[in-house]
């Protein structure tokens, strides 16, 4: 009997200790504690940002951390817009702080993604490299049922779920247009901006493919949630 009510003791004390230590983890650091989209990010957040994809009221909640006016979007319910390829916990994004050449649907954890990027990333880079921020964006699109680069065999792309972005082309508020088709390659500020683009976007999104990885993305970039380090 002692030594059973010894176990509970210390039960109790490590239970008092681990709810000392739990409470002063910072949030982007607790993988369990919601997020939010000016979060810091961590080696953490991807993780957080996956877990989304199970539960569409915890996403939204999330996405609902944005300040009002720094995004536009509409909730849509399940769906299956083309047989065999349903669509679960999406949005369609109209815009954010910046427009979209057109609205598209996104899985919920593309779109807090893609808003978590554009304000940590994405207008720090054209701040510092232009003094100006991104105001517009050309995109490819989102959701095509297709299997990976439209073989007929083979696994189902990340497009087929919603759970990536194209994105061809930057438009500045003072005008500039940085596109990846015209400036990847180049030496100065364009190029360097989109380098700077594509490392800070690996930061958010599973896999981030462009230019260096093959051909077919030498016009875009390519942000999806699958996986966790693909940067290329």
């Amino acid at each position: 009997m002692r030594f059973l009510l010894t176990l509970a003791l210390l039960g109790m004390v490590a239970a008092i200790a681990w709810w000392q230590f739990e409470a002063q983890i910072p949030s982007e650091w607790h993988p369990l504690k919601p997020i939010s989209v000016d979060d810091p990010l961590t080696p953490v957040t991807k993780w957080k940002l996956h877990r989304l994809g199970d539960s569409r009221d915890d996403c939204l909640a999330a996405l609902a951390t944005v300040p009002e006016g720094a995004l536009r979007m509409t909730p849509l319910d399940d769906h299956e817009p083309v047989e065999g390829c349903p669509l679960e916990n999406v949005v369609r994004m109209h815009g954010s702080d910046v427009d979209f050449n057109a609205s598209f649907v996104a899985a919920c954890p593309l779109a807090l993604a893609w808003v978590m990027f554009e304000r940590q990333r994405l207008q720090p880079a054209a701040e510092t490299h232009f003094g100006s921020r991104v105001a517009h964006v050309e995109h490819y699109g989102s959701y095509s049922c297709r299997r990976v680069y439209g073989r007929e065999t083979g696994r189902m792309s990340e497009h087929a779920t919603a759970e990536a972005l194209d994105v061809a082309a930057f438009r500045l508020a003072d005008g500039q247009q940085i596109a990846l088709q015209e400036h990847w390659g180049e030496e100065g500020e364009r190029g360097d901006f989109l380098r700077e683009v594509r490392d800070g976007a690996c930061d958010l999104f599973g896999n981030v493919l462009g230019p260096d990885y093959n051909a077919a993305h030498a016009d875009h970039f390519h942000f999806g949630m699958r996986g966790y380090r693909l940067c290329r």
